[in-house]
């Protein structure tokens, strides 16, 4: 893998943790728990799943791998965590960015023979730790983009005329602000 990739990798691992206590710590707390449709997370709920992965599926993988162990697949719905009642938005952000800094010591201790290791899991067969690395990667940018387009939509639906510009980022063009 090119250095430079595994630069990238890190730098958006590092950069995550910052963006959701900025959106924690300047949202409404009401904003940050809306849902924008059914079937579709809050904002909220995309951290609590960035938390969910953080704590029992990324980390765990990586030792797996360099341990050359088959490892299981994640089922969010099923083994991910409901939010809790009274837990604040920055305290969730601030559990994951505690999290974060413990993988990214681990990820500091890979070297580039490391990253050709492999295992089996469960579901996909065979993959590579520089897979599973450009996953978590893109698990992150997915799941906070994932979040941003939850708190576009009551601005979505109530710009009047200034919807069809968003077109491609409402997940319904009919919702209540």
């Amino acid at each position: 893998m090119d250095n430079n990739v595994l630069l990238w990798i890190k730098s958006v691992l590092e950069t995550t943790p910052a963006r959701w206590i900025n959106l924690s710590q300047t949202l409404p707390a009401e904003l940050l728990k809306r849902s924008p449709a059914p079937r579709e997370w809050s904002a909220l709920e995309c951290l609590q799943h960035l938390v969910d992965t953080e704590r029992h599926v990324f980390p765990v993988r990586v030792k797996y791998l360099l341990a050359g162990q088959d490892f299981p697949a994640f089922d969010p719905d099923g083994q991910g965590t409901v939010l809790e009642q009274g837990r604040t938005a920055g305290e969730l952000a601030e559990e994951f960015a505690t999290m974060r800094r413990g993988s990214l010591e681990l990820l500091e201790q890979l070297n580039s023979n490391d990253l050709e290791k492999r295992a089996r899991h469960q579901e996909l067969g065979v993959v590579t730790l520089s897979e599973l690395l450009h996953e978590w990667a893109g698990h992150d940018l997915m799941h906070t983009v994932q979040a941003e387009r939850a708190l576009m939509q009551p601005f979505i639906a109530a710009c009047g005329p200034w919807q069809r510009y968003f077109a491609d980022h409402a997940i319904d063009p009919i919702l209540d602000s």
